[in-house]
């Protein structure tokens, strides 16, 4: 009975973010362990499921890292990285599509359909969703065919919404020059995000959150405003990889983005935990503190 009713008090604890968040947009931007652990991947689509059930609009952009390095190296290329992007040659850019799209967002769309949700892949040259053009490295390397997003149209978007699909969006754009572009996930899904003006972007990652001791799991900060998170990265508390994602959380809150997440997507029902708990589960960034 006690069991019972610890249950029932849990689900009573949603109800407030249900009304909340009913009609919402909600981005997913879905990669790391998350994905490519089969158990953990069945885990995050049932939650993902439940969002659409519970009245929200889910939208996932996915990356595909792992599974593009697999690729390249079957076929005798060798992947390299350079600050964290994977430098990008022409053929290099078709294997990518390739894998994003024609593999890992059918598989999501597949996955979602067997919990019963109506998915669809696209990629961001689709409808012209996104318009790229060619990402500058600060130190004058050549990236090669990596974009950087000028440009973002949510037609297909919102008609996809319109008719009840949850989008499943590979990050792969056209640039003006009709070239293809790889686009790193995260800065794809804080700018459709932003353009969407959606009322959550999730990041599911490998870490539990901020920490402001990263050798302390007991030091998470569960909810950071803009200004503190720069303050973080200027004194070194956010510092080497998690530097571009706070980057990419920040970038989405000034596009209108109500709050951004960082959670470990490894962890059992994270997204459910964070979005309709009263503490959440990984860390929550508004623009200002009282937001959200």
């Amino acid at each position: 009975m006690k069991e019972s009713i610890e249950k029932a008090e849990i689900l009573l604890e949603a109800v407030p973010y249900i009304q909340k968040f009913n009609n919402k947009r909600i981005i997913i931007k879905y990669g790391g362990s998350a994905m490519s652990n089969e158990s953990i991947r069945k885990s995050v689509i049932k939650d993902i499921a439940m969002l659409k059930l519970l009245g929200l609009k889910p939208i996932i952009v996915h990356g595909g890292g792992k599974d593009i390095s697999k690729m390249l190296s079957a076929m005798g290329k060798k992947s390299v990285f350079l600050d964290g992007l994977r430098v990008t040659d022409e053929e290099t850019a078709k294997i990518a599509e390739m894998v994003l799209v024609g593999s890992i967002g059918k598989q999501l769309v597949l996955d979602l359909e067997r919990e019963g949700i109506n998915a669809i892949s696209i990629e961001g040259k689709d409808g012209h969703t996104l318009l790229a053009k060619k990402k500058i490295d600060p130190s004058g390397r050549d990236l090669g065919y990596v974009g950087e997003i000028e440009k973002v149209d949510t037609t297909l978007i919102e008609a996809l919404l319109e008719k009840d699909y949850v989008p499943v969006i590979s990050p792969i754009a056209f640039g003006e020059d009709g070239m293809t572009y790889n686009i790193n996930a995260d800065y794809g899904a804080s700018a459709i995000a932003g353009a969407l003006k959606c009322q959550k972007l999730v990041f599911l990652t490998d870490v539990e959150g901020i920490l402001k001791d990263p050798k302390d799991p007991t030091s998470k900060i569960t909810k950071i405003t803009m200004e503190s998170a720069m303050s973080y990265i200027k004194d070194g508390t956010i510092s080497g990889g998690m530097i571009p994602k706070v980057t990419c959380c920040l970038d989405a809150l000034e596009k209108g983005v109500k709050s951004v997440h960082i959670l470990n997507g490894k962890t059992p029902h994270s997204i459910l935990l964070e979005i309709y708990t009263t503490k959440g589960i990984g860390t929550m960034f508004t623009l200002k503190e009282e937001e959200e």
